[in-house]
């Protein structure tokens, strides 16, 4: 959800600026309001935008002709009917609107005993004080159909303010939470991505990934958005492979697929007997199927490269000659301050015994 003005360069007239803003809001929520005042506005300024009933404070995110390109996105329209910003935010606004922000914990505790006092399903993720203090939203999770028109009551008897209930999945509670993914960068759900694509177990099978649950779920428990990012890549590099329904018979015996090279086109092979695996490119694969399929066995898989005399690029080799000549000189080196170490030790004499004294002829 992080956003860059790629035009904020360009000057344009006051009397020809697009007076649509967006403005973000806690936990990463964004809406756009009217700029009827022709406040000068620049990105990161807090402004007081009109709300249903009362007023919030937010953080300018964009303006100019970004905000147009992103409401023809979202398919939204620019009409009268929306909300307007009515001033820059003051020092006093600021000082109350942290007051606000003050209270979200507090209150969030104190919900979550009451959920639990009315034993309700239902997992209560975060709490959003509008800056007037008159209301409250209520983030949550659940499975299932809640009836919380009980749980209304206590909380607006609590804390003397408007609710409103608000459910939301379990992706977008771990969006609006945040924190790291497996990959050490922060989430995609919290920081760019806003809509969720149903993933599934073939996108992890397709990539040849391992079905271990707990590498291919992220911190929502649900499977991991970028599972999808090279779904597309994988699929159209797996229309050349030819699928394997059964092991490749040569006089040696039965081959096992064993695993395959997507994007090197190479498939690997292992007879049931050895612990080797012998890698085929796609080409003498589909000769072996076809051969098989005519009831003829050939004698081997005819391998140039076995599995632990791979040709590597020119370039790879280079680099790694490269490497090894420097780990041999450093090897040397180390062995030669050893030996320079022991023989110090050895030609010393020893602590308390007398020097030797010459012989007198």
């Amino acid at each position: 959800m992080n956003t860059f003005d790629w035009l904020s360069h360009m000057e344009v007239p006051v009397a020809q600026r697009f007076d649509v803003v967006e403005v973000k809001f806690k936990g990463g929520r964004k809406e756009y309001y009217r700029n009827v005042h022709q406040l000068n506005l620049t990105t990161g300024d807090f402004v007081v935008v009109e709300m249903q009933s009362g007023y919030h404070m937010g953080a300018v995110s964009m303006q100019g002709e970004l905000v147009r390109l992103q409401l023809r996105k979202k398919n939204l329209q620019a009409t009268d009917d929306m909300k307007v910003i009515h001033r820059i935010a003051t020092p006093k606004d600021l000082e109350k609107h942290e007051q606000t922000i003050a209270r979200d914990l507090p209150t969030m505790y104190r919900a979550r005993e009451i959920v639990r006092e009315l034993n309700l399903n239902m997992k209560l993720s975060d709490v959003e004080y509008q800056s007037d203090n008159t209301k409250a939203t209520f983030y949550y999770s659940s499975e299932e159909r809640v009836d919380f028109r009980e749980l209304i009551k206590l909380l607006a008897a609590e804390f003397k303010i408007r609710v409103d209930m608000r459910q939301i999945s379990l992706r977008q509670e771990a969006g609006r939470l945040g924190g790291i993914g497996s990959c050490g960068r922060e989430l995609c759900c919290s920081t760019w991505l806003t809509d969720f694509k149903n993933i599934t177990t073939s996108a992890a099978r397709y990539q040849n990934l391992s079905l271990n649950p707990a590498k291919l779920s992220g911190q929502c428990g649900r499977l991991k958005c970028c599972l999808n990012y090279e779904l597309e890549t994988y699929i159209d590099a797996l229309r050349d492979i030819p699928t394997v329904e059964k092991p490749l018979q040569t006089q040696k015996g039965n081959a096992y697929l064993q695993k395959t090279d997507i994007f090197r086109k190479i498939m690997w092979f292992g007879y049931s007997t050895e612990s080797t695996w012998h890698p085929l490119p796609i080409e003498r694969v589909l000769e072996i199927i076809n051969l098989n399929r005519q009831g003829v066995v050939p004698e081997s898989f005819d391998v140039l490269t076995p599995v632990g005399e791979k040709k590597e690029p020119a370039g790879l080799a280079a680099l790694n000659s490269d490497l090894d000549r420097l780990d041999k000189k450093y090897a040397i080196a180390k062995v030669k301050k050893k030996k320079k170490k022991s023989k110090g030790k050895a030609s010393g004499p020893a602590t308390g015994a007398p020097a030797a004294q010459p012989a007198k002829g």
